[in-house]
């Protein structure tokens, strides 16, 4: 008997399993637990969900938005010109405006516009 003296049907079916090996290999095994504000967030299944999967295009409205935003100084990275980070970012704070006003689909943004002047200097500074 190599269980506790009494261990309920479920303590058994799953030290069994353990034995058997089943839970290793799963997702996320020695990978860090999230920080504490990321398992606060409302949407934090939803995030880890569109990450694992790569999902893309199938997300509202809103957390497209979300997520161009937090990638914004990623895809200004390949911009070639100042016309181009001006049209990208104007483009973006134009979807924040419609969002943050309730007319896109999916949850509300709370986002703020971005300073197209400061977001300019800081690509030509990044460029360099």
């Amino acid at each position: 008997m190599s269980g506790p003296w009494y261990e309920s049907l479920i303590d058994k079916q799953i030290r069994e399993a353990q034995e058997r090996g089943e839970f290793d290999d799963l997702p996320g095994a020695g990978k860090p637990l999230p920080d504490r504000g990321e398992l606060y967030d409302e949407e934090w299944w939803l995030k880890q969900l569109i990450e694992r999967e790569q999902l893309t295009g199938l997300a509202p409205a809103s957390l497209q938005i979300r997520k161009e935003a937090e990638e914004l100084r990623d895809r200004l990275a390949k911009a070639t010109t100042e016309s181009q980070v001006r049209h990208i970012v104007t483009r973006l704070n134009e979807r924040i405006e419609l969002a943050r006003r309730g007319l896109v689909d999916g949850p509300s943004v709370v986002l703020p516009a971005f300073d197209v002047e400061q977001v300019v200097r800081d690509w030509a500074t990044d460029r360099r």
